[in-house]
């Protein structure tokens, strides 16, 4: 995002503020439509450039200028510049949001809302990305405040660089060539840390930081190079369009598949820079002339505040409609809006700030940036509040039947259901508070992650697979308890129990899991478990496959492999059938039909319209391992509810809510006494 608001500098770079326009373009139309600019995402590397660039200029003229670098002094044109319209976005979205918004969602925005007043909203979207549990969270309307919050970091540090060399400078005489190495080491650094991180956590490194530095640094070395010197006419003519083209290239080429930043940053970063080194070139076939125009000029000083307002925008736009994407009237309107508040913003608020001195001193800076952040935070509390109020639901056996229920003539009814939907996501088994399931990074089992039960139990139970095995350790604790076991948990995100190379959630080949279940195989032949309990999501996609029923047989093929080891050296295996998929709003669905939660059901088939590929490795391996199907204790005449005996079935679009699963201790128990008998 445009986190250097047009000053002054707009008078000498009109080109900049064109490269400024096309930056936020890029991003609003990618955010309207991905399927337009599938990557107009890169717009936010624009921007970065560009910023790096300015601030940096001014901070060079200040040091050569004046011999050294009032700190003070920047801050204070931060906070003049940037915190007044930053405000104005929070405050509104915040109170919009709290009439707006389904109350599943108010206390994430509320976080988000705080953290962005902060400017931290990066390192809390890089928390979450890395967090399976709230991988699914539906976006919050303040969420893009995240590149806000990559500047002002980088910021703390940049200005004492060139506090220093100005000290330096006067002192020993430092060269501007001595700034330039500081600065290029420092951008080597942050690329590489970019392409590392890429390649390992796609998902956090695209918020951190440490990933994005480098962006700026290119714009902040430019700066120093400009300052000494301009390209020949004869090259900044052909480099101004060759950097626009990278940058639009980039922009229809990449998608959300793309790794990013990383490597693929390079493209429109260094287009960018080239944009910005070709200056306003002679002419009007130049790339500086068209984005000097009026029109251009225009747009890129309304793009921070048009950047500010078009996200926020576009949430609410898509709640109110009740649509995963927008219509062509939305868009239209929603750009219209967006550039009509981004202009308001700019005359009423930004240009006022700026031009009559409001912000004149530390003092003053410090009393705008404490008022705007206690005043976002208190909106915040009020929506948390709010989120409070709505999840008060406390459990009675008698009227939170769940599965009892099917089959009732007149099922007990309730005023609420419980979990409540605002606190279904975290109705987890007791395992995830324990710490109980293994990593994405976990390679070796080195024993159980944790062990339930007495250690004279009679029957030892090992519990393997992904988080879809995991979610029945409620029935399972509860039988374990009944039935003199003892449980050990041998479970791993996103990873089946099949010894077949499967896919993790980047797409790449996922050698963790595949390492992990030959260690349990391994761990299982000294344990020698008397049941082994499997069971995992339909979604596991094998690496490399041609066709989602090519992949589905290589599961199960993995499955029977890995199953028949560990048949030789323990009691029989069971799986339990995936249990089914709901749509993915399916919270949010009965938090808004409280009133009448069918609303939110869906048909048997699609909530089961992926083969399970259990069931094929369970009849290669004949009485060794048996399949139990409780999908009728979820699905009734072909119709998959969301709510069964006033009890929220689903946490999210693939898990079930701990106490829907155990509610089902006796269906499960029942059942595996006549599958092993």
């Amino acid at each position: 995002m445009p986190a250097t608001p047009p000053g002054s500098e707009r008078r000498f770079r009109p080109e900049v503020q064109g490269l400024r326009a096309v930056a936020v373009l890029l991003v609003l139309v990618y955010h309207l439509n991905p399927a337009l600019l599938p990557g107009g995402y890169v717009g936010v590397d624009v921007f970065f450039v560009i910023s790096g660039f300015l601030i940096t200029s001014l901070l060079y003229r200040e040091a050569t200028a004046h011999g050294h670098v009032s700190i003070g002094g920047f801050y204070v044109r931060r906070v003049r510049r940037l915190l007044p319209a930053a405000t104005v976005v929070l405050l509104g979205t915040g109170i919009v949001s709290f009439f707006v918004l389904p109350v599943t969602r108010l206390t994430d925005t509320a976080w988000q809302l705080a953290a962005s007043a902060f400017y931290v909203e990066n390192l809390y979207l890089a928390r979450q990305a890395v967090d399976y549990l709230a991988a699914d969270t539906p976006p919050s309307p303040v969420q893009h405040f995240w590149s806000l919050s990559v500047e002002e970091q980088f910021y703390l540090v940049w200005p004492l660089l060139f506090a220093v060399w100005a000290l330096t400078r006067r002192r020993w005489r430092t060269t501007a060539r001595a700034l330039a190495l500081v600065l290029g080491a420092l951008l080597v650094l942050s690329f590489a840390c970019s392409v590392v991180l890429t390649s390992q956590e796609a998902a956090s490194a695209y918020f951190l930081p440490t990933t994005r530095a480098w962006e700026l640094a290119v714009g902040g070395l430019l700066a120093v190079g400009l300052a000494h010197g301009r390209l020949p006419e004869r090259v900044r003519l052909p480099l101004g369009w060759l950097g626009l083209a990278a940058i639009v290239a980039s922009a229809l080429a990449y998608d959300d598949a793309t790794p990013f930043p990383g490597w693929a940053a390079a493209l429109p970063v260094l287009g960018s820079a080239a944009v910005i080194a070709a200056e306003q070139g002679s002419g009007r076939l130049s790339a500086s002339a068209l984005l000097g125009t009026a029109l251009a000029r225009w747009v890129g000083d309304v793009s921070y505040s048009l950047y500010l307002w078009h996200w926020p925008l576009i949430v609410f736009a898509l709640v109110l409609t009740g649509r995963d994407s927008l219509g062509p009237l939305d868009i239209a309107v929603v750009a219209g809006v967006s550039v009509l508040l981004a202009w308001a913003t700019k005359v009423w608020v930004e240009d006022p700030v700026r031009d009559r001195g409001l912000v004149q001193n530390g003092r003053s800076a410090l009393a705008v940036a404490t008022a705007g952040m206690v005043s976002v935070a208190a909106v915040g509390g009020a929506a948390y509040m709010q989120v409070d109020r709505s999840g008060s639901v406390t459990f009675d056996p008698t009227v939170h039947t769940g599965p009892a229920a099917i089959g009732q003539s007149a099922a007990p009814e309730g005023r609420w259901t419980y979990p409540s939907p605002v606190n279904a996501e975290d109705d987890l088994p007791l395992l995830y508070d324990d710490d109980c399931q293994a990593s994405k990074e976990d390679t070796d089992p080195g024993g159980a992650q944790c062990v339930y039960g007495p250690e004279d139990a009679g029957t030892t139970v090992a519990i393997v697979g992904d988080s879809h095995s995991a979610q029945w350790f409620p029935a399972l604790h509860a039988m374990a308890e009944e039935r003199d076991w003892r449980l050990f948990l041998y479970t791993k995100s996103s990873c089946a129990f099949t010894d077949t190379m499967t896919a993790d959630a980047e797409g790449r080949d996922y050698e963790e899991c595949q390492a992990w279940n030959r260690g349990v195989a391994e761990e299982f032949a000294e344990l020698s478990p008397d049941l082994v309990f499997t069971s995992s999501s339909t979604t596991s996609k094998p690496a490399g496959a041609d066709s989602a029923e090519k992949g589905k047989a290589a599961i199960a093929e993995g499955m029977g492999r890995l199953w028949e080891d560990v048949a030789e050296v323990s009691g029989p295996i069971v799986a339990i059938r995936d249990t089914p998929r709901h749509q993915r709003d399916v919270v949010e669905c009965v938090s808004a039909n409280t009133d009448d939660p069918g609303r939110c059901e869906v048909t048997e088939g699609e909530a089961f319209s992926t083969s399970d590929p259990q069931e094929e490795a369970v009849r290669s391996l004949g009485d060794e391992a048996h399949l139990i199907d409780l999908s009728d204790r979820f699905c009734v005449d072909g119709a998959c509810p969301a709510v069964i005996g006033n009890v929220m079935v689903y946490r999210d679009a693939g898990h079930i809510t701990q106490t829907y699963i155990r509610l089902l201790a006796d269906d499960l128990g029942s059942r595996l006494d006549r599958a092993l008998s």
